[in-house]
């Protein structure tokens, strides 16, 4: 195993036409579906870039800008924006496009996190990332927002009294009734 690799390293590109078989009822490309091939495309990535066998931890922000046609080409480019100790951060952008007019959209943007596993399924140790420009930098920096971010908001879970008055009382500015059973407590 390398003790460092760069993201160019780790870059992957899997394209694929859109078939009548990938859509839901309404008739655009079923949003699981493209996320089985996100799943994959991270796998792919994260794999060559570690040399081990990678499994997912987590999927952050996966939202669904623009919906993909039946007939289009999908594209998904992943590359490692992060590594931990045994942890990767794959990036994800899907773009698809209309093969006869050439336009393309940006279908969905997300992120990955990997685990790399040896054969006995424990965890292993990732080769560090070499940051080659500003651009790489910037998503290494994006990745430990991200991850800093979600640990406040797991703290706040953890410690938040969802059951006090004010709690109770914050909930008429939303869209819900509260049951006098539950005011009763």
């Amino acid at each position: 195993m390398h003790t460092a690799n760069t993201v160019a390293a780790s870059k992957i590109t899997l394209s694929e036409l859109m078939l009548p078989s990938h859509s839901n009822f309404s008739g655009k490309i079923h949003g699981g579906y493209l996320l089985k091939l996100m799943d994959q495309i991270a796998f792919a990535c994260a794999s060559k870039y570690s040399g081990c066998y990678c499994v997912t931890a987590s999927v952050d922000t996966v939202d669904f800008l623009n919906p993909v046609e039946i007939g289009e080409l999908v594209t998904l480019k992943a590359s490692v924006n992060y590594v931990g100790k045994t942890s990767m951060v794959v990036g994800i952008r899907v773009i698809s496009e209309q093969i006869q007019t050439g336009v393309k959209k940006h279908c969905n943007s997300s992120y990955f996190t990997m685990v790399a596993k040896d054969e006995s399924g424990n965890n292993v140790n990732v080769p560090k990332l070499i940051l080659s420009d500003m651009e790489e930098v910037r998503r290494f920096y994006d990745s430990i927002n991200r991850i800093e971010n979600k640990k406040k908001y797991k703290a706040l879970e953890m410690t938040f009294d969802y059951q006090s008055p004010e709690a109770l009382k914050n909930l008429t500015q939303y869209n819900v009734v509260i049951s006098d059973a539950i005011l009763k407590i």
